[in-house]
């Protein structure tokens, strides 16, 4: 049941993470607007670790991949271990 309950969560945030990647590519979205201040807000906390290691390139922010990369394998271990 923890099991479940902790993967539902890793599964939720990947795809909050996922929305947010597809948010940027609205060219006018108001990011100070409901629910898109939320979901920035919630996954900033976590993108923003990788973004001090992997700067834009070229205008292409490649830290979510790698944020969601390694989510998932923690989320693997996480749940491996319980």
């Amino acid at each position: 049941m923890i099991k479940n309950a902790i993967y539902n969560l890793f599964y939720f945030y990947e795809l909050l993470i996922i929305v947010r990647i597809f948010m940027t590519w609205i060219p006018n979205i108001n990011w100070e607007a409901q629910p898109t201040k939320t979901v920035r807000i919630i996954t900033d906390a976590y993108l923003n670790i990788f973004r001090k290691f992997i700067p834009p390139i070229g205008g292409l922010d490649f830290s979510p991949i790698i944020a969601l990369i390694v989510l998932q394998i923690l989320q693997t271990v996480i749940v491996g271990i319980l």
